[in-house]
């Protein structure tokens, strides 16, 4: 069996796999702020999650965990996890220490993206996939072959931080007008301020009654998610393009505004029409634990390709297909 955590600015997520592939347990819990706090809060799913499977944490063939941030996955180090309040931390080491076994860590995106790869239905067609994360910001995770593409210095997948207005606002990367600032939630919530702790709901609503402002903003949202799958397909030629994240509980009107868009520019270039983009992508269900099935995933091991899981998933993982 294998345990995978998800590390998430609110909640954390952990999962059991069973050896067929299939979630035997579940449980979540609130993200503790700051490096001790989430030692604390992985440490103490870990042992949770490993009671309620009538198992001790080194019983596990793997443990992986998917955190925000920049990830050394060679030494478990995490750096840059501003929404966990954590500037550098020692993450697999000081977990492993409190429980007594090795942990595997990864970047929560490239997580998502090989737990969305190995489970989500279809793959048996697919060699490669773009895990297309829209959250508080944008980035993408690459599954090659059911390997994760990382990068020769693991910034593969930051389309986030490609410049699309050279005189738009500066993005924290140091750039200016990058597509994570007008894509993504942080984006929504600066263009359009709400008491809402949901901002593009505000929005939505504000768009769908009529408002000028709101629909620009909705509108160019949409636009720039669209360009974001472009950018992913014209620089991989991946087969999918998989909307996951935060904003992906937008479900169907996501998928359908964007596919729209896609469609509109294929209409006017014959070039894109050939490349069927509005076909190639696609929405995580929601609530679907893309990051922890990954985080399991990473944790037996990346030196391998990763085994496949079979077209035999469980009711409790079939559910969140559907």
């Amino acid at each position: 069996m294998r345990l995978g955590l998800d590390i998430g600015g609110t909640k954390t997520d952990a999962v059991v796999l069973d050896d067929g592939g299939a979630l035997a347990h579940r449980l979540r819990a609130a993200t503790g702020l700051g490096a001790d706090a989430v030692v604390a809060t992985a440490v103490t799913l870990i042992e949770r999650i490993a009671s309620e499977a009538g198992l001790e944490p080194a019983s596990f063939d793997s443990i992986g965990v998917g955190i925000p941030g920049q990830v050394d996955t060679a030494t478990g180090h995490v750096w840059h996890a501003v929404n966990l309040g954590v500037d550098e931390l020692d993450f697999g080491g000081r977990v492993s220490e409190r429980i007594g076994v090795p942990v595997s860590v990864e970047n929560d995106v490239k997580a998502a993206a090989l737990g969305a790869y190995h489970l989500l239905p279809g793959r048996q067609q697919e060699r490669s996939m773009a895990y297309l994360n829209l959250g508080t910001g944008l980035a993408a995770g690459l599954v090659i072959d059911g390997r994760l593409w990382r990068g020769a210095r693991g910034a593969a997948g930051e389309i986030g931080h490609i410049p699309v207005d050279p005189q738009g606002v500066l993005c924290p990367c140091g750039q200016r007008g990058c597509l994570e600032t007008v894509a993504s939630g942080s984006a929504i919530a600066r263009q359009w301020p709400s008491d809402d702790p949901i901002p593009i709901r505000s929005l939505l609503a504000a768009a769908e009654a009529g408002d000028g402002a709101a629909q620009r903003i909705r509108d160019s949202f949409v636009d720039n998610v669209a360009a974001a799958v472009r950018v992913l397909v014209l620089t991989l030629d991946v087969d999918t393009v998989t909307i996951g994240g935060g904003l992906s509980a937008l479900g169907d009107w996501l998928l359908d505004s964007v596919r729209e868009v896609l469609g509109r520019w294929a209409a006017d270039s014959a070039f894109l029409a050939s490349l069927g983009l509005s076909d190639r992508v696609r929405v995580v269900p929601a609530g679907f634990p893309a990051a922890a099935v990954g985080a399991a995933l990473v944790g037996a091991g990346t030196s391998h390709p990763v085994v496949s899981l079979g077209e035999q998933r469980d009711e409790r993982v079939v559910s969140w297909l559907k």
